[in-house]
């Protein structure tokens, strides 16, 4: 009688060594990431304010432009994890390089695309005539670090899908060391201006783009697996990552939804959501690095046709959402009165955010759910399924924050409906995870 639940303490434990393994230098690289704007923002602030302005604008076109191909990275991380468990590490890794194909081709495009329409695009998004030919520069030089940004998102796909997490902490610390001294250099040294730091974004882009592939090639010389485009593995990728773009979309949608209706709240209410959006998007990575575990975890144990380890791993990796999501909305709670003086000294603003940030703690627990069981269901590549009931909670969101301002709401009701968004989507996606219709075992789903 006692052996079955020391066996139950055993697999929780090797599953609690694998996820802290992954998640922690997943949760590092995910946090270095957006160092590279920080740094970027601290050195331009100095020259003046139309120049910020105007990096601020191209770097909002920039981010969203890249994040909407976050799928390299999702799509790819299932796919080699699965051929990981089956112990094909040779598809593995070709695999890999169909999705690093795909990234360079996207970017190629999308280069071609900014450079001619950069000063409409910055038009378009309201640049004052002053800061415009400053973002408009910015813009056309760090396009060309765009397809190094794709390959980056591709190949950490690739070594998350061989369990390897640690590499890409490794390679996101260099980049920031390496893009702070090329802006500080550049910039002043050089004395190009906002110029100098675009140019040295892009090197320090690119460089971390030749570590990637660096890494990557050596295993494919390894493995003895071809380096050369292939036209149905890329196409194979393409079809991978619609679904998943699609759902992609449908979030960023909601986040433009939330932004547009806390503007039309008033100046208080839109400065106050800034920052608690600032907040909940540092929590989101934190959760977010759990999910990355359970994309190549889950991945590898289907791969590996081991469908009750997958769903072991689900529900140790569920545990570890509620608690992690428990935990954080504590730590919101209690350092509220260090962190908020950070942001704003305006009295208004401040009586404004503390209501909302108390409805985004009490919601931590449930987008640890969130955000662990939509790992799950990407590392076990059911992207169709993903895109589908982020279409659905975009259609419950959208409604539920239009009416915050018909019906006389503020920012607290706001965040109230960003947490029914979250509720949805725990509910479609704890449904999807209860039916087990996502264990789908093989080296390809």
């Amino acid at each position: 009688m006692t052996q079955a639940p020391e066996r139950a303490r055993a697999t929780a434990r090797r599953h609690d060594r694998e996820i802290v393994a992954l998640a922690v230098p997943a949760f590092g690289a995910l946090v270095a990431e957006p160092l590279f704007l920080m740094a970027d923002s601290a050195i331009v602030g100095h020259l003046g304010t139309p120049q910020l302005a105007g990096l601020g604008i191209a770097a909002a076109l920039l981010t969203t432009a890249v994040s909407v191909f976050v799928f390299l990275a999702y799509a790819t991380t299932a796919a080699v994890s699965r051929r990981v468990g089956a112990g094909d590490l040779r598809a593995a890794i070709r695999q890999g390089m169909d999705g690093i194909w795909l990234a360079a081709l996207l970017g190629a495009a999308l280069v071609a695309a900014v450079l001619p329409t950069a000063p409409a695009v910055v038009e378009l998004f309201g640049a004052s005539p002053t800061a415009a030919p400053y973002a408009t520069t910015y813009l056309r030089i760090s396009a060309l670090g765009i397809p190094a940004m794709l390959i980056v998102l591709a190949a950490t796909g690739v070594l998350r899908g061989l369990q390897d997490t640690r590499t890409p902490l490794a390679v996101a610390i260099g980049g920031f060391a390496l893009n702070g001294a090329l802006n500080a250099g550049l910039v002043y040294g050089a004395g190009l201006g906002i110029a100098g730091s675009a140019w040295g974004t892009v090197i320090a882009q690119w460089a971390m783009t030749a570590a990637y592939l660096a890494v990557v090639l050596r295993g494919a010389r390894r493995h003895g697996a071809s380096l050369r485009p292939d036209a149905a593995g890329i196409r194979a990728c393409a079809q991978a990552g619609v679904p998943l773009l699609v759902r992609t979309l449908s979030l960023r949608a909601v986040l433009m939804i939330a932004t547009a209706v806390a503007a039309r709240l008033g100046d208080a209410q839109i400065a106050a959501h800034q920052i608690v959006l600032t907040l909940w998007t540092l929590l989101a990575f934190a959760l977010d690095a759990i999910a990355i575990a359970g994309q190549a975890i889950i991945g590898r144990y289907l791969g590996a046709s081991d469908a009750e380890g997958a769903r072991a791993a689900c529900r140790r990796m569920v545990q570890w959402g509620i608690a992690s999501g428990a935990v954080l909305g504590v730590l919101v709670v209690v350092s509220r009165p260090l962190f908020i003086p950070l942001f704003t000294s305006d009295g208004a603003v401040r009586d404004t955010l503390l209501p909302a940030l108390l409805v985004v703690a009490l919601s931590q627990p449930v987008a640890g759910v969130v955000f662990v069981l939509d790992g799950v269901l990407m590392g076990a590549g059911d992207g169709a399924y993903l895109a589908r009931a982020m279409l659905l909670v975009l259609a419950v969101f959208a409604p539920a924050a239009l009416l915050v301002p018909v019906l006389g709401g503020g920012l607290t009701a706001l965040w109230w409906a960003m947490t029914l968004m979250m509720a949805a989507r725990m509910a479609t996606l704890w449904m999807r995870a209860r039916s087990g219709r996502w264990v789908v075992t093989g080296a390809t789903r």
